[in-house]
């Protein structure tokens, strides 16, 4: 047989209906927190807060977010995907109606930081790529990976113009309450994504580790060490944003218009960006190619604040952005898998994602403080650059490559 053959029947034999529910479950649960910046202004001009309100429930979103993922991993790795799925559902659902509803900053911040947080930790990408990885060949992994990353960029391009549609034409508070019912869907299409860390296709070739033994193993490893602090950046910049960059848009005079085809750009041309990074990062080496991204990322944002700033530079800026936007997650799980195997793949993506929404938290957070402490929100541009360079730093040593298990015996 020949390899363009084999190829072919390697694509057929992956498990196509497990693949496109978990895409569908992507980009749910994407979607909505990836628009949750066109909130921002008619939320707070109706009910008098200030953009630090506003940035600390987007901040404790990304944090629970981070928080809630190695603990639903770790479920779904030994209870199944689809449980923790469903749990999803109800939660992010719940989180969208108490912020619709929300009278003050307490309410706000519990709706749409804390559950829509855990909601997002229970749905999102670590729990569906782990999934995907238990029943797909390790020589497949990083191009599927691509595919369900490239879903979740279709639900930030759909919701952007989709949000500030429903927005324009029936407020912010019923647009939320359609969200949440939108979300109610998740549990029925996790149904083909039933299973867990043992019954997975791949299970015949894991090891038998404890919990234990696996984080003992992770945290003692230094290339994993090294991505854990490497993808704090990238949740730092994206955060940053997707939550304020409507609002700066505005500051700098660019009909906000603009700030929705801006982030319909980004989920467009990320669709393309996650797509071509499985791809490449199947065939070269992933931590060059993280290093690149981020280096690449700074640059681009460099370019953007010295330049000057019209209706053009915005549009080629989120083109740009777009691209690299998360072309980071399908190699960077990737890694994980390599280094460690699927039998505790959750748990342990869940913690390197953990580092990615420590990050997401400060860029979100400190995007509104700064603002309203010195009126401007370049100080955070130009940290993020100055973290894209530290990034790339830190990607170029990792090593490719399964961590050594001399005492390790394989599962029966």
């Amino acid at each position: 047989m020949s390899d363009t053959d084999k190829a072919a029947n390697g694509i057929r034999r992956l498990p196509w209906l497990m693949i496109i529910c978990g895409c569908l479950i992507a980009a749910l649960t994407f979607g909505p927190r990836s628009a949750m910046g066109f909130f921002q202004l008619p939320m707070l001009a109706e009910k008098g807060w200030d953009r630090t309100t506003f940035g600390l429930a987007m901040a404790l979103q990304n944090l629970f977010w981070g928080l809630g993922l190695p603990f639903f991993g770790a479920i779904a790795d030994k209870y199944g995907t689809w449980r923790v799925l469903s749990l999803a559902g109800v939660l992010y659902a719940a989180g969208l109606a108490l912020m619709a509803v929300a009278d003050s900053p307490l309410a706000l911040h519990a709706g749409g930081g804390v559950l829509v947080g855990l909601g997002i930790a229970a749905g999102g990408f670590g729990i569906v790529l782990a999934a995907f990885a238990r029943n797909v060949p390790a020589e497949r992994r990083s191009f599927v990976f691509g595919i369900g990353t490239a879903a979740g960029s279709a639900g930030m391009f759909l919701f952007a113009p989709i949000s500030q549609g429903l927005i324009d034409a029936f407020g912010w508070s019923d647009t939320l309450v359609y969200m949440a019912v939108a979300m109610l869907a998740i549990p029925l299409l996790a149904v083909p994504l039933a299973g867990n860390a043992a019954t997975g296709r791949n299970s015949q070739t894991q090891y038998r580790q404890s919990v234990a033994d696996a984080l003992r193993e992770a945290l003692g490893h230094r290339s994993y060490l090294l991505l854990v602090s490497g993808f704090f950046v990238c949740g730092f910049q994206v955060a940053f944003i997707t939550a304020h960059f409507p609002a700066y848009i505005r500051d700098i005079g660019i009909d906000a218009r603009y700030a929705v085809i801006a982030l319909a750009l980004i989920g467009f041309f990320n669709i393309i960006g996650s797509l071509a990074s499985g791809i490449i990062g199947q065939r070269y080496s992933k931590p060059i190619f993280l290093a690149l991204i981020y280096l690449g990322r700074s640059i681009l944002v460099t370019a953007f604040l010295l330049l000057p700033q019209t209706p053009t530079t915005v549009i080629i800026f989120a083109v740009l952005m777009g691209l690299l936007w998360l072309s980071t997650v399908a190699p960077t799980n990737a890694l994980v898998a390599i280094m460690f195997g699927t039998g505790h793949l959750g748990m342990l993506g869940g913690i390197v994602f953990f580092s990615h929404q420590i990050g997401s938290f400060l860029g979100v957070w400190l995007g509104g403080y700064l603002y309203d402490l010195w009126g401007s929100y370049d100080p955070v541009w130009w940290f993020g650059v100055l973290l894209g360079l530290f990034a790339a730093v830190v990607h170029w040593p990792i090593r490719e490559k399964p961590v050594a298990r001399p005492a390790l015996a394989p599962a029966a």
